[in-house]
């Protein structure tokens, strides 16, 4: 099973690396096919083998067919040649926190109606609204609420620079179709009544509490940092405090990431399963095991909703989702399966999350950490098992940071060693219980400021970060293999070879310019 999931994830894979969309008439002649040439191997059991790699390019075509299908779809939403650039009057939802500066405010717009006559009917837009020149500011725009506005669109553009960004893929990926901003004549108009859908009330719910913190905390430094604990909104974090995280290495902390969704569940899990051993008539109904489980993947679920439900927190929770079916029927959990499973899920409701960086690490990192610690003799001392996690994952995910980056973190193993503990069991719950007892956020800004000071500190040594340009294709498949090869148990033959595959990626060939 675990063959065919990553198969079909290899096909989502693939769909996404093609210039164009394959032919809408073609599109399901291969799992077709495959199935057909599938059949006669179920006649025999000579033909397993065989029977088991054709299953495989069924999954990798079902895989491609499904992403070429969804994408065919989304793409057939977009605004026409002939629409850019005219005004257009419509009525929507703010789906998303808006972003605001000194010029003005970037938010998204989920349209319900088109005014305009003969105006296409889009589903998302993404719009920026200036601030007047001259008198006081307009009332600005507030997750949940309606507007109406006229609006001046653009299709998506993106510049085509190899390792930048990709301004097409991210639009694509969040569904957007379309870019523009709010003219001011006619005025925009606030609509009474907010959005009934499950969507808006998130999005309010985390605007709310988006406000508090700004309210209470004011312009205290890292208040921005409690903000993307809480609720996910990075945005909140300054320029330069992102560039000492990523520095050290421990950016992936100061977003939602797995282990603050782990976190949640097993503390919920915990408290409810205490609990309910002490209520007799609720034992008698449901064992308290169950009723922990329960409680773990129903917070899990919560705190990934509130923080935005990104591709981390996705991979998280299906995991807890597998694993909690396992100890729910009491059979014995596989993680790698649990893995494996939330990498299908995850590309089945998303099949984009494969042009974005948080995709590769985010799963990279769990499968490593996996690869070290399951189905191994455990280490004695705490302290060194948790080194050699953290030393796996920084030289694991070495090659994809140089590739996506062209950097990587050398102190980030010492960074993680002490940013770990302290954000995700002191700054995360703290930040979190704030939204009940709002002058817990105080301490958690406290804490977060103590520890920015190291990180600051940290990310000025000159040899911080290692920078190098952007490995070739093969040089990165090459040190990761080498990767797998030196992460091996103990005992196994011939590991050094494995660094010997890193050289290409640490040594690669002088480019000379004519």
């Amino acid at each position: 099973m675990r063959i065919a999931l990553i198969a079909f994830c290899f096909g989502v894979w693939l769909l996404q690396q093609q210039a164009a969309l394959p032919s809408a008439r073609w599109l399901w002649v291969l799992p077709l096919l495959s199935a057909v040439l599938l059949l006669p191997t179920f006649a025999h059991t000579f033909f397993k083998a065989v029977r088991r790699l054709g299953i495989a390019l069924l999954c990798a075509a079902l895989g491609f067919a499904w992403a070429a299908w969804l994408a065919d779809l989304r793409l057939a939403d977009r605004l026409p040649d002939h629409w850019q650039g005219v005004e257009i009057n419509v009525i929507g939802v703010v789906s998303d926190l808006p972003q605001t500066n000194a010029r003005g405010e970037r938010f998204l717009l989920d349209v319900e109606q088109v005014i305009t006559p003969n105006a296409p009917s889009l589903k998302r837009i993404q719009l920026t609204r200036y601030w007047p020149r001259k008198g006081d500011r307009i009332p600005t725009v507030r997750a949940g609420e309606r507007w109406q506005f006229t609006v001046r669109l653009k299709r998506p553009y993106g510049t085509h620079n190899p390792h930048g960004f990709d301004l097409e893929a991210w639009m694509l990926e969040r569904n957007i179709a379309a870019s523009g901003t709010v003219r001011d004549n006619p005025q925009p108009q606030r609509i009474d009544g907010r959005a009934a859908t499950p969507g808006a009330w998130i999005a309010a719910t985390r605007a709310a509490i988006r406000e508090r913190i700004v309210f209470t905390l004011g312009d205290a430094p890292y208040a921005g940092v409690i903000a993307a604990l809480v609720i996910g909104d990075q945005r909140s974090i300054p320029h330069d405090q992102w560039r000492s995280f990523t520095r050290t290495g421990v950016n992936h902390l100061l977003s939602i990431s797995g282990l603050h969704v782990t976190m949640i569940a097993a503390l919920a899990g915990w408290g409810v399963a205490f609990g309910w051993r002490r209520w007799p008539r609720a034992a008698e109904r449901m064992p308290a095991r169950q009723a922990g489980i329960l409680a773990a993947v129903l917070a899990a679920c919560a705190y990934a909703v509130l923080a935005g439900f990104q591709v981390p927190a996705q991979r998280t929770l299906f995991m807890l989702g597998v694993l909690a079916l396992a100890f729910w029927g009491r059979r014995e959990p596989r993680p790698f399966s649990a893995l494996v499973w939330a990498l299908f899920a995850v590309l089945l409701i998303d099949p984009w999350a494969v042009l974005s960086a948080g995709f590769w690490l985010s799963f990279g990192a769990m499968a490593v950490i996996l690869w070290v610690t399951f189905g191994r003799v455990a280490i004695p001392d705490k302290l060194r098992g948790w080194v050699t996690v953290q030393a796996a994952v920084t030289l694991a995910l070495a090659p994809a940071l140089l590739l996506l980056f062209q950097q990587v973190s050398i102190v980030s193993p010492l960074a993680n060693a002490v940013a770990i503990p302290v954000v995700s069991w002191l700054v995360t719950p703290l930040a979190l219980l704030g939204v009940v007892v709002p002058s817990l956020w105080h301490v958690a800004a406290w804490i977060m400021d103590w520890l920015g000071q190291g990180l600051v500190w940290t990310s000025t040594l000159s040899w911080a970060v290692a920078a190098r340009p952007a490995p070739d294709g093969l040089a990165t498949v090459l040190a990761v293999v080498g990767t797998v090869w030196l992460l091996l148990p103990r005992g196994f033959p011939l590991r050094v070879l494995g660094g010997v595959l890193w050289l290409p990626l640490v040594f690669p060939p002088q480019a000379h310019v004519a």
